[in-house]
């Protein structure tokens, strides 16, 4: 006898120890107005004390908290690709100042001072290589493990490793304002974002709870059995199905993040699965973004002055066409001189303004339109023969005559085609091309890539409104590109998508940045979010399932309170460990990729930067 009471003792001890925490978060989420599944444990448990089960009140507690133990180290594991991103922060550098050399703490660190980098060092902020040159790992940025070589000009990001080599760097973005800074906020960001499946749960779980706590009472009315009625709140707890969708989500956006593919938050993955019409944008975006010169024809002008005019009026311009023009003088030795005033955008055409004594501008055709320039029909045939041939023709004009037409040509990512064909192979039914350049670049290029709608000539507000009508179609849209000018249609679009070297503008406007500007991370990331949805359905079915069963073994009194509490448990645990499997997913595909890249045979036939730039397609 004394041995009984000494065990009810331990057990109600126990129970009370084990089933404090959950009360404790019952009551917190009771006071919010809202009704957790803690709720219905703590009664449970509660009521098996009153009666006087306390084995079965030790045990529920005790595979409760447990299973709440087992849940959190397991999440755990789905987020240590953010803690790793965290872990990888350099801490300190090597700073020049006053002609020292000092160490400081990042956050000393000021814009304009030149930080030195050697051999298995860290950079520690965005910026400019002034001197030296090395073999940076840039991984934590790009997703690709491969080095790549950086000399004076290049541009490195903080978080990066210097795997061979010595630089000195001068320090253009800062702490917080680094691509490394942004990419953990964006990532920490994401993870407290809930998906539309996890919004109906946290609504069904306010309604499902208070439910149970009813019919349990329905029940204790009904059988006047006590016991059977608080196996029956227990074996109701929806536990797996609440953590179904998060830790399904918070693991994708975490393989994401190693793989270079950053997604704001579950809600934009779920609309990443669902596309099945693909928008790009062209230059930067299908093509590599470093278009080089190929030709240059001028009218009763030197080459080497509309050039260097040319150049002088594209340093006020982002484009990359403009920044084309300025390599290719720079390159020459050209003298830009001061820079250009009075400079006026041409939407969608050109830049015009006042260079020295003289009024120039450069664009496309329809700047010629705007300035009233006459475009004689010789050259109007050269432009058109140039066009066909693959590139993007610009035309300057000095004092309102033209002066002269420069080909520039750029190179077709090797991997979009046979991305863009995996991806069609995968749902997405249609693929369109907007771009502001010409038509028959545009065409060519839609041509060799497989791409089945292209519109050229395009303004910005052209694409919002190609975006907009294949919505109001009822297509699901996927809008990527880099540029200032796509931001509007990436916000249209039903899901974003930035290269990860596009515009500030760009990046902060899409819901998935490709850190790697490589469509293998498009690929993956689509793959990766069909992956996720699905494997969020697949938990919603095992939770589901498994509280259906207890239910209906309780009703047939073949399933009591601990052997149900224990199958209960064991559901949350399968759930979790079904999720963690997103962690380590990499499309199989990805290597078919890599292995047969695209080449670009179609060019120019005549040349400046040589045979290899004229077989690039503007």
């Amino acid at each position: 006898m004394e041995w009984v009471v000494a065990r009810d003792t331990a057990l109600f001890i126990a129970s009370v120890i084990a089933g404090a925490p959950t009360a404790i978060s019952a009551y917190k989420a009771a006071k919010a107005k809202a009704f957790s599944i803690d709720l219905l444990v703590t009664i449970a448990v509660i009521g098996a004390l009153v009666i006087g089960e306390y084995v079965e009140a030790a045990v529920v507690s005790f595979l409760f908290v447990f299973g709440a133990y087992l849940e959190v180290r397991t999440l755990e594991k789905t987020r240590r690709s953010l803690r790793d991103l965290v872990d990888m922060a350099p801490q300190e550098a090597q700073v020049v100042r006053d002609g020292q050399t000092v160490t400081l703490a990042v956050d000393d660190i000021i814009e304009g001072d030149h930080v030195l980098v050697q051999t298995g060092g860290k950079v520690a902020v965005d910026g400019t290589i002034v001197s030296g040159q090395g073999l940076l790992n840039e991984a934590t940025i790009t997703g690709e493990p491969v080095p790549r070589s950086k000399t004076t000009g290049d541009t490195v990001y903080s978080g990066t490793i210097l795997d061979n080599g010595y630089i000195e760097v001068v320090a253009d973005r800062i702490g917080d304002d680094t691509t490394f800074a942004q990419i953990i906020e964006l990532v920490e960001e994401a993870q407290e974002t809930k998906t539309k499946a996890q919004r109906f749960l946290d609504k069904f779980a306010n309604v499902y709870t208070p439910a149970i706590i009813v019919l349990s009472v329905l029940v204790v009315v009904v059988t006047r059995d006590v016991e059977f009625a608080l196996t029956f709140l227990v074996i109701a707890c929806p536990g797996a199905l609440v953590i179904s969708t998060p830790v399904s989500m918070v693991a994708g956006l975490g393989n994401g993040a190693r793989h270079g593919v950053l997604v704001k938050g579950g809600d934009a993955l779920e609309r990443l699965s669902k596309i099945d019409t693909l928008v790009f944008d062209k230059t930067g975006t299908l093509t590599m973004g470093r278009p080089e010169i190929t030709e240059i024809r001028t009218v009763d002008t030197d080459e080497s002055t509309v050039l260097a005019l040319a150049a002088q009026l594209e340093r006020a311009s982002e484009h990359p066409l403009g920044r084309t023009v300025v390599e290719e003088a720079q390159n020459r030795g050209l003298p830009l001189g001061e820079s250009p005033t009075e400079v006026e955008v041409i939407a969608g055409g050109g830049i015009r303004g006042i260079v020295g004594s003289r009024r120039v501008a450069v664009g496309s055709k329809r700047m010629l339109a705007s300035t009233d320039v006459a475009l004689p029909d010789e050259l109007a045939e050269y432009a058109d023969a140039r066009e066909r041939a693959g590139n993007t023709v610009v035309f300057a004009t000095i004092d309102e005559r033209l002066a002269g037409i420069i080909s520039i040509a750029d190179q077709i990512r090797p991997e979009a085609a046979a991305a863009i064909a995996t991806l069609r192979g995968r749902g997405v039914k249609q693929f369109y091309m907007l771009t502001g350049d010409n038509r028959h670049t545009a065409e060519l290029v839609a041509a060799q890539l497989g791409i089945d709608h292209a519109e050229s000539e395009l303004l910005p507000q052209d694409k919002v409104r190609i975006v907009s009508e294949l919505k109001a179609q009822g297509h699901h849209v996927g809008m990527i590109g880099d540029g200032i000018n796509d931001a509007p249609a990436i916000a249209t679009a039903d899901v974003g998508i930035a290269m990860g070297a596009g515009t500030d503008v760009s990046i902060q406007t899409a819901d998935v940045i490709l850190m790697g500007n490589r469509f293998d991370q498009l690929v993956h990331a689509h793959s990766l979010a069909k992956a996720t949805v699905h494997n969020m359905l697949q938990n919603t079915v095992i939770a589901i399932g498994t509280v259906v069963l207890l239910l209906t073994g309780v009703l047939t009194h073949q399933v009591f309170m601990s052997t149900g509490m224990l199958v209960h448990e064991a559901s949350v645990l399968i759930v979790i460990l079904n999720a963690v499997r997103l962690v380590r997913y990499r499309d199989k595909g990805i290597n078919r990729l890599h292995a047969n890249p695209v080449r670009n045979p179609v060019g120019g036939d005549r040349t400046i930067a040589g045979d290899r730039a004229a077989q690039r397609i503007g």
